[in-house]
């Protein structure tokens, strides 16, 4: 468990908190590509730090995020006209540009230099694979964005998609980390009798109680979760979570899978799940049943099963042994149990046992890296290199006893090919670079 103080620190992100000053060093998704499809289109709002934020798209396509209120009066912004290269206030006509900068003041005096005087605040963008990436720190020049290779797919190759979640944002991250309710939330009803011998799947089902190890990295946390397969080899799930917010689960083969699954606080009670990978990869629910997009500050990818009707549970379906849950599909199994939880856990009166070490060891890294930060200014981990971003995740046999850190190096790096490994092997055992 933590304590209350901890907990505090670990969940909330508003400006001038702990941890929202750490996500305020790194750049983080704050939508997609697609929600700003052309220049001069309409502005949108995004609430992302617990800030409320104006997005558009100005006349040359550059995406500008800025404050919500006019400098002027503090209408919002969201009203504005998106024109000639800039947005302009309905209230008095004033136009700012994607860097904040006032570019016209019709209500002044054609002698005044008044706008000369006034920015609004606006914040970096980038666009990479699908995703606009924002910078809300406090650094005149923005560090370079991290080495994500999900981000970094061939224009064609990469699918993009986000669902927003009613609850903190560490307690879906958490989720994806915990290897351990692959094997009941999701596969409860099935034994190993019912998988193909050899593969992953079996493995899992044969002993739902995997042991752990855990290590730091130089850009986050990593676990391996091991199981005994057949006689002389064990099979690992490998998996990372990077600074601040992303993970990488080992659904498929260590050295093929390419994967991220992005956590970005929109508050301390909602969060914006982005995930990206090669076409095909990335799609745990039927997009279709997504509710269609408001204008509101939570208008955005939002799932048609919430705590109204219960996330969609079909007890008839659960007493008939037809699904273990009871719930539509493997996402809403997620989201309905993360936010189950409330919005924002109380993490102090959990009872956490032996297969929570990750979650234990990136909330302690997380923790640490804050407080370093604020105590001593210590910039925290992957914030200035981006190439602690290049590795990859997911499942492997080796021989047993071998070392999985150090076995396992080769195929953990982004950006390589193995065309030797197969999709979904079976005792497929790996003879890393040390064995």
């Amino acid at each position: 468990m933590l304590s209350k103080e901890d907990n505090e620190i670990v969940s909330r992100v508003g400006p001038g908190t702990l941890m929202g000053n750490l996500f305020r060093q790194y750049w983080v998704p704050a939508m997609l590509s697609r929600e700003l499809p052309s220049p001069d289109s309409d502005p949108m709002r995004v609430m992302l730090l617990g800030e409320q934020l104006i997005a558009f798209r100005d006349t040359s396509g550059k995406i500008g995020l800025i404050q919500n209120n006019c400098p002027h009066r503090g209408a919002s912004l969201f009203f504005g006209r998106n024109e000639e290269a800039g947005l302009r206030c309905v209230y008095h006509g004033w136009k700012f540009d994607t860097d904040g900068n006032c570019l016209d003041m019709p209500n002044e005096p054609a002698e005044s230099d008044f706008k000369s005087k006034v920015k609004a605040t606006a914040y970096p963008t980038q666009e990479r694979g699908g995703i606009v990436w924002a910078y809300l720190g406090p650094r005149t020049e923005p560090p370079p964005l991290p080495d994500l290779e999900a981000n970094m797919l061939p224009d064609g190759l990469c699918e993009v998609d986000a669902v927003q979640r009613n609850c903190n944002w560490l307690q879906s991250l958490e989720g994806d980390v915990d290897t351990a309710h692959l094997a009941f939330l999701h596969m409860g009803l099935l034994d190993a009798e019912t998988m193909t011998p050899g593969t992953f799947g079996y493995y899992t089902l044969k002993d739902r109680a995997p042991r752990y190890a855990v290590v730091d990295t130089p850009g986050g946390t990593m676990y391996g979760a091991y199981r005994p397969a057949e006689p002389g080899t064990t099979y690992w799930r490998i998996a990372h979570v990077l600074m601040p917010c992303h993970a990488l689960i080992p659904t498929g083969t260590l050295g093929r899978q390419v994967l991220l699954r992005s956590w970005v606080p929109m508050d301390d009670e909602h969060v914006m799940f982005f995930n990206m990978g090669p076409p095909g990869t990335t799609r745990s629910m039927d997009f279709s049943q997504v509710l269609p997009h408001s204008t509101d500050w939570f208008g955005r990818f939002r799932v048609q099963w919430d705590a109204r009707n219960d996330w969609g549970l079909d007890r008839e379906q659960q007493r008939g042994r037809k699904s273990y849950t009871g719930l539509p599909n493997v996402h809403i199994e997620d989201q309905a149990i993360t936010e189950s939880m409330g919005t924002l856990l109380d993490r102090t009166q959990e009872h956490l046992g032996s297969s929570d070490s990750m979650i234990i060891r990136t909330r302690r890294r997380l923790i640490a890296a804050a407080r370093a930060l604020a105590e001593s200014g210590t910039v925290p981990p992957g914030a200035e290199d981006p190439t602690v971003y290049r590795v990859r995740a997911g499942s492997i046999f080796l021989p047993n006893g071998a070392d999985w850190v150090s076995e396992t190096s080769h195929l953990r790096e982004a950006f390589v090919e193995h065309p030797d490994l197969e999709a979904n092997p079976r005792l497929q055992v790996s003879r890393g670079p040390n064995t």
